[in-house]
């Protein structure tokens, strides 16, 4: 009888212990991701597709924006607060917002992307071109540009003088009747902060992004590595998509708005011209339009693009006169809604802007 009565406590005692055991499993498996924010709505949909089916991080400046000068609400400046990570391009872009991570996110671990080794820099240009560079389109090769799995993030896989190939004709500096004459406009030098218009740079980062989030969650470790791989297969894909489809017009001579493009310009081998506006802190002066205006002319450019940001009359003035058509491209994508797709869409529709205007 006593062996009788005893079971039923052993039973019960061993089966406390497997649901407490199965409690702790549990509870390492539901682990709560990393609280993790980032600045643009570019790095917010390269961390999203990373951390897909394990959390979402915070996006801290809405989409159409400006990233130069933003006043944070009270649930983004929480957002901050509350982050153990910050993924943020860096201080070229958003200087305003250094000062907040160190207010707000002390704590946290701040990944700057541009300054990081994997990150493809490239240096404003003079006058809104890069002077030194050949037009030589047989030089493209976007392999060299592609690192593959684990390279993805490896900056030693990055051919710099590949990169540097598909610049354009020089131009010379002495000649004020052209677009890129020196004048009094205010300029930009240092590193161009606007590297995630490089497909190459987002792959790099979605591997720099999977080893910070798992190296800080390691039960989700295999997650965010098995993300960052997907995403960077797809986005190889639609970088070679892409490729093929602006070769018609890789010659084609165009002016943007603003100097914003050169990563994706340089990545695709276009045929920039010139930039009505060397800055987007300022409007160019009636002089800089006028020699704008001539180049359009005298280069037979196909295509003047406006930003929907900036006063579209600079852009009519700069086409008075000429053949040249008339485009719209926003290197933030303003329309795109924001999400892990938002990257990819950013991507197709500068290509399909371009080729509406250049392909004419």
């Amino acid at each position: 009888m006593s062996t009788i009565n005893r079971s039923p406590r052993a039973l019960i005692s061993r089966l406390m212990g497997a649901a407490t055991a199965l409690m702790l499993v549990m509870g390492l498996s539901a682990q709560a991701a990393p609280q993790v924010a980032t600045d643009i709505t570019p790095v917010h949909s390269l961390v999203s597709q990373v951390m897909d089916g394990v959390g979402e991080p915070a996006l801290v400046i809405q989409r159409g924006a400006s990233p130069h000068s933003y006043s944070l609400r009270p649930s983004e400046a929480a957002a901050l607060e509350d982050a153990e990570i910050v993924f943020w391009i860096g201080p070229a872009l958003t200087p305003w917002l250094a000062n907040g991570l160190g207010n707000l996110a002390g704590d946290a671990r701040q990944v700057g992307l541009l300054a990081a080794s994997v990150t493809d820099q490239r240096m404003f240009r003079e006058d809104g071109h890069d002077h030194a560079d050949a037009h030589d389109h047989d030089a493209h090769d976007h392999e060299a540009h592609e690192p593959e799995g684990d390279e993805a993030h490896d900056h030693d896989s990055h051919d710099h003088e590949t990169h540097d190939s598909h610049g354009h004709e020089a131009h010379d500096h002495d000649d004020h009747s052209d677009a890129h004459a020196h004048d009094h406009d205010h300029a930009h030098d240092g590193v161009d902060p606007h590297a995630w218009l490089d497909p190459g740079n987002a792959r790099a980062w979605l591997g720099l992004i999977a080893d910070t989030l798992a190296d800080a969650d390691p039960a989700n470790a295999a997650v965010y590595q098995r993300n960052a791989r997907a995403a960077q297969s797809r986005l190889t894909e639609l970088t070679a998509t892409i490729d093929q489809q602006l070769a018609p017009v890789r010659d084609t001579p165009y002016i943007v708005f603003h100097d914003a493009y050169q990563y994706f310009e340089a990545r695709f081998g276009l045929n920039h011209a010139g930039a009505i506006a060397l800055s987007d802190a300022s409007d160019p002066s009636p002089a800089r339009i006028a020699r704008v205006r001539d180049a359009v002319a005298e280069a037979d450019v196909r295509c003047v693009f406006a930003e929907p940001q900036f006063n579209p009359g600079l852009v009519a003035s700069v086409v008075d006169g000429t053949d040249a058509d008339t485009g719209v491209l926003d290197p933030l994508g303003s329309d795109i809604p924001s999400g892990a797709s938002f990257y990819p869409t950013l991507l197709r529709d500068l290509a399909d802007r371009m080729m509406d205007c250049l392909g004419n």
